[in-house]
């Protein structure tokens, strides 16, 4: 047997992680910009993170929900406190198409209603209702097919009031990354993201915020969809929450009533896995992450935007888009290759910085200087 062949793979064996430092079987260390798809928050192999799933693992790695396990609510109870949502109730699954998926399942529960709006470029997982709410026909099986689905142009108000005004009655949800990532770093405007809010309290639908690659204090804001100044009903996360052990969660308002057997998950709020997650929201909290992401991710910004080859710079924090002319779309390969730095990508020719939160200017310096040479010495030529 060998693995079914559906990852495009870079040949790189990577062997260690320190931070936001990686080596390879070679020896070879990479400057890490990109974190496995925003999932190393914290930076790998932190001391603190370590400690915290060993000393959980030497104690009790798994049992089921069907048993009190308090350290479920020690995770609801931190995590309300550094996201500002006290107040919200907590589902823990395992990832972000699982947190999409029962967030969806939740709004239609809780009005009766099958209709959901989503958006141009949107990204919210893979599995049957996650990848319905996706544009991209290209992983949509025939099965994930459903008319309960209407996109929309991202940021288009009179296409969304349209949409109320036409079908407000059967909307049972919006959901929408008020940041797309595999979108290209795409920003949702205040007003726009205000608008959803009004209308989805005008016709008793359910405002979810997809945060499972813009959250977790990536923007400088615990959730990136908080800088509307209104609140979505459920927060969706996952990536950043477990430092890459798998976990995933929904926050939900009070409005929801919970009821047995509704939602539910077998490995979902495990003993490692809320270790995990408990020593991500202590680091982000102790080593003042959410700063740190605001002011190097700012830094960022402001020096891309000096380099007059690119073509937009995009996002907050450290969630940064790099759009590039279609000439130097070999530029990502290139700092991998040749500067061994990791970082992301979105077409077209869209570079995507997905770093830990805790990286430094000194390592925004090194990416600066290498993507200058790169888009200097192609212009020169």
């Amino acid at each position: 047997m060998k693995p079914f062949d559906v990852y495009p793979i870079n040949p790189i064996n990577i062997v260690k992680a320190n931070g936001s430092t990686v080596w390879d079987a070679e020896g070879n260390a990479y400057l890490d910009l990109y974190g496995g798809h925003a999932v190393i928050s914290i930076g790998h192999t932190h001391p603190h993170y370590v400690q915290r799933v060993t000393e959980q693992l030497n104690r009790i790695g798994f049992y089921s929900n069907s048993v009190e396990i308090p350290i479920q609510r020690e995770l609801a109870q931190l995590l309300g406190e550094v996201s500002g949502k006290i107040d919200y109730a907590l589902f823990l699954c395992n990832s972000g198409a699982e947190a999409n998926e029962n967030a969806l399942k939740l709004a239609s529960f809780h009005n009766k209603r099958k209709k959901i709006i989503a958006f141009s470029k949107a990204f919210h997982g893979r599995t049957s209702l996650a990848v319905a709410a996706t544009d991209n026909p290209s992983i949509v099986a025939p099965v994930n097919e459903t008319e309960n689905v209407v996109f929309l142009p991202f940021n288009d108000e009179d296409a969304l009031k349209e949409a109320f005004s036409t079908d407000g009655a059967e909307i049972s949800s919006v959901i929408i990354e008020s940041i797309q990532g595999v979108g290209g770093i795409r920003e949702a405007s205040v007003s726009f993201l205000q608008l959803i809010r009004s209308l989805c309290d005008q016709y008793n639908a359910v405002f979810i915020a997809d945060e499972v690659q813009c959250g977790y204090g990536r923007s400088g804001l615990f959730y990136a969809q908080d800088y509307s100044g209104v609140e979505a009903d459920i927060y969706t996360m996952a990536k950043g929450m477990g430092n890459g052990f798998p976990i995933g969660a929904i926050s939900i308002s009070p409005k929801f009533k919970a009821s047995y057997g509704s939602l539910g998950t077998t490995f979902g709020g495990n003993h490692l896995a809320c270790a995990a997650a408990l020593a991500v929201l202590e680091i982000i909290q102790q080593d003042k992450l959410m700063e740190n992401a605001a002011l190097v991710g700012q830094y960022l910004i402001d020096e891309l935007n000096k380099i007059e080859e690119i073509i937009e710079v995009r996002g907050r924090g450290l969630m940064i888009g790099i759009e590039l002319p279609g000439s130097l779309a070999h530029v990502k390969k290139e700092l991998l290759i040749k500067n061994r730095i990791f970082t992301g990508e979105a077409k077209p020719s869209v570079i995507r910085l997905l770093p830990a939160l805790n990286i430094t200017k000194e390592h925004a310096d090194q990416f600066l200087l290498a993507l200058n040479e790169h888009v200097k010495t192609v212009t020169v030529a």
